[in-house]
């Protein structure tokens, strides 16, 4: 599995030679500092790779043809020290296939005001040639994104950090592999869609294998092996009555989890989904071994929904090392009380421990779902704080994604009765409008949750895929998101 800081992306600084030798070489300079000191700030999750000062048409042509073909690079990062007449950048860019983001900033924070010639002002012209970059990309219509500020400003690190974990996670989904173990849920709609059009516009790769598949791989699991993954459990989690029928049940998911990795690693696959209605030679349905590996980075969504499986795993990339956690998630019932609604989110089993308060634990009860024997899975409720939930969907035309803040909120009670992970949000601006709004906009029933990334890192990577955004927030009122839902069906046909 690919993890975040096994990708960098390449800074390129754009010039020319009007200015001679001496300007040139104290753009390099200040160019080369400037990649060192981010680098070395250890505020990005990803290395900058420094490139020699581009000054004609046929160099940078070469060296974003050079940074398509590099696997590890993910994106690149243009910077236009002076003026860079931008009409030698359009072969270059009209050759790019990668995330690329514009920083308008400039090598000094402050004007010399004693000292400041003509010479301070041809070295240091970001303004101007920044502006001259802009037009071109305006005018091609290259998919871009723009961050000014000075380049050692908390705020500027900051933004620059959500642009690539978003440029990464583009990137990479265009080799994302969503293994499917049998068919969505029959007669759903929401979890169905166009696998193809998701391969064209993503990259996204969603093969079908029968259960038969797995279960062969999980005849194959030695005792040795389930020995091993038993004390990671011991080692996380807390296991209630470790009597000797619930520890045959946890060693089965224990078994299923092994087998499980196996197939995704042997298929270069960082995604998978699961159904109830399919199970056919399994003597579970996968609860706890969908929640370790969900633990571990992949993506997973219940009932075949491989776009959620998806986004799990592309917002578990972006959130990488990030305080927080993400998860799969199904809104299941209301609170109604009067200033006092919430959703209490959940699923059969399969919930991610990243968003655990405490220590889950593992314990076996019986499922009413699926006609197996009593699956093993984490019990925990969530952390408190914020974040957002995530749906993606398809509308015949076009993907859209649908984001909603929310507060995750503490129970005042407990669930003495409910053997599952718990997450109750609060979303923004308020119940009644966050639901309407979400029902509206088709936002499914499944989404991905999480409390690492915010909604600017979402909308650095909408806008890379080139796909449809529907925020709902604080700021957001029916009247308003009703407008922005028929701007957007004119806008993408």
């Amino acid at each position: 599995m690919k993890h975040i800081g096994d990708y960098n992306f390449w800074f390129l600084t754009g010039s020319q030679d009007l200015y001679g030798q001496e300007t040139l070489n104290e753009v390099s300079k200040h160019s080369k500092i400037m990649v060192n000191e981010l680098n070395d700030s250890n505020d990005l999750p990803c290395k900058l790779i420094y490139k020699d000062t581009l000054l004609t048409a046929s160099s940078i042509e070469k060296t974003i043809k050079e940074a398509n073909l590099d696997e590890t690079c993910v994106g690149i990062i243009c910077w236009m020290h002076t003026f860079s007449p931008a009409k030698m950048w359009i072969n270059g860019l009209n050759a790019l296939s990668k995330p690329m983001l514009q920083i308008n900033t400039q090598f000094n924070k402050s004007l010399p005001y004693n000292t400041i010639d003509m010479d301070f002002m041809n070295l240091n012209q970001s303004a101007h040639g920044d502006r001259e970059f802009g037009y071109i990309t305006a005018r091609m219509d290259i998919n871009r994104n723009v961050i000014v500020g000075y380049w050692k400003s908390k705020t500027f690190k900051n933004r620059m950090s959500k642009w690539m974990r978003a440029a990464a996670a583009t990137t990479s989904g265009k080799n994302l592999t969503v293994v499917r173990f049998g068919d969505n849920m029959r007669d759903v709609a929401v979890t169905c869609g166009d696998k193809v059009e998701a391969y064209i516009k993503l990259g996204w790769n969603i093969p079908y294998y029968g259960i038969g598949d797995l279960v062969e791989e999980i005849n194959k699991v030695k005792d040795s092996e389930i020995d091993l993954k038993m004390e990671e459990y011991q080692a996380e989690y807390t296991i209630v009555e470790p009597t000797k029928y619930n520890l045959e049940h946890i060693r089965e998911q224990a078994k299923i989890e092994i087998a499980l990795e196996k197939f995704l690693i042997e298929r270069n696959a960082e995604a998978f989904t699961t159904n109830f209605q399919d199970l056919h030679g399994l003597k579970q349905l996968p609860g706890l071994a969908c929640q370790h590996l969900m633990a571990k980075g992949y993506g997973f969504a219940a009932e075949g929904d491989w776009k959620t499986a998806a986004m799990v795993r592309t917002i578990k990339l972006m959130g990488e090392n990030l305080e927080g956690g993400c998860s799969f998630l199904e809104d299941y019932t209301y609170n109604l009380e009067e200033n006092n609604m919430f959703n209490l989110s959940s699923h059969m089993l399969e919930i991610c421990p990243s968003i655990a308060k405490g220590k889950p634990t593992i314990e076996v009860h019986p499922l009413s779902i699926g006609d197996k024997e009593d699956p093993a899975r984490l019990v925990f409720d969530s952390k408190e704080g914020n974040g957002f939930t995530v749906s993606i969907i398809d509308l015949g035309n076009r993907m859209r994604i649908v984001a909603n803040k929310v507060d995750v909120i503490n129970s005042e009670k407990s669930f003495k009765q409910l053997p599952v992970a718990r997450v109750l949000l609060a979303p923004k601006p308020n119940f009644i409008t966050a639901s309407e709004c979400w029902i509206l906009s088709g936002g499914g029933h499944h989404n991905t949750f999480t409390t690492q990334i915010d909604l600017e890192t979402l909308e650095f990577y909408s806008e890379m895929v080139k796909i449809e955004l529907l925020k709902i927030d604080e700021e957001t009122t029916l009247s308003s998101f009703r407008n922005q839902d028929r701007w957007n069906r004119a806008y993408y046909g």
